[in-house]
């Protein structure tokens, strides 16, 4: 546990420098673009368009989910995945490509793989802000149940926090491991009630798809806009297991990021 105490009090010391870098990484992205930053909501309503037409009005005819329309169904949900999959991606390389930064600047590596994520929370909150004003011509105005909203917010960045700490630590001993990621990553687009509407999948599959993590977010973030229920009490046993699971990718992800940084540049 020193090693996750010592993780923390990083980020937590650096938490100013982490976002300033956040910011920065946002504006080089989008240098010599004149769209600029509004690519990162272009982008994501581009792909929300597509799946709409292919696994909405293609597949389900445009049929509602529990009454609600599959457009504003899967708009709930799709936000956060254009969150976790830049996030995971890039931060899980975020060390090696960050060589100069790592070489030249007196600050944690810990600090490193957390920016990368950071930068993509600002796009997402600015989605999901777009999302919140469409619930409101969709039917869905803002509720009691939209104090979860925060709670999913800050599990989602947590739960990617702590997988990138062993990604990126690992994608620098073990260059194949991004390659797999980058290959894999998509899966959970598919294994993620994104697109499907679990309750209408055999229940052994439900249950598969349930041990994904994101299945909590997902359902938790539907359940605060449609004001369905406090999902993280409704269902608490899926609340312990999240934190749980959040818990020990933070533990293996700051035990391998402490014992390894030393070698970083020999690695680099």
């Amino acid at each position: 546990m020193k090693a996750v105490g010592t993780i923390v009090k990083e980020l937590w010391d650096n938490i100013y420098l982490i976002n300033r870098l956040a910011r920065f990484e946002i504006k080089i992205k989008n240098t010599n673009t004149y769209l600029g930053p509004l690519w990162e909501i272009i982008t994501p309503a581009f792909f929300i368009g597509i799946y709409w037409f292919v696994f909405g009005y293609g597949i389900r005819s445009n049929e509602p989910v529990d009454g609600v329309p599959f457009f504003t169904w899967l708009l709930a949900g799709i936000t956060i995945w254009f969150f976790v999959q830049p996030a995971i991606t890039q931060g899980s390389k975020a060390i090696y490509t960050k060589i100069r930064m790592v070489s030249k600047m007196n600050f944690p590596t810990s600090a490193i793989p957390v920016y990368v994520v950071i930068s993509k929370l600002y796009p997402h909150i600015v989605l999901l802000f777009i999302v919140i004003i469409y619930m409101q011509f969709a039917g869905y105005p803002v509720s009691i149940y939209y104090i979860q909203l925060p709670y999913y917010l800050f599990s989602m960045v947590i739960l990617v926090i702590a997988f990138v700490l062993i990604s990126s630590t690992v994608t620098l001993v073990i260059r194949d491991v991004q390659k797999l990621i980058q290959a894999t990553i998509r899966v959970f687009l598919y294994i993620t009630p994104f697109l499907w509407v679990t309750t209408e999948l055999p229940e052994p599959i439900q249950t598969f798809m349930k041990i994904n993590p994101l299945y909590y977010l997902v359902e938790g973030y539907r359940a605060s806009f449609f004001g369905e229920s406090w999902y993280f009490i409704d269902h608490w046993e899926y609340t312990l297991y999240f934190w749980g699971l959040v818990l020990v990718l933070f533990v293996i992800g700051s035990l391998l990021h402490t014992r390894f940084r030393r070698h970083f540049m020999d690695f680099l």
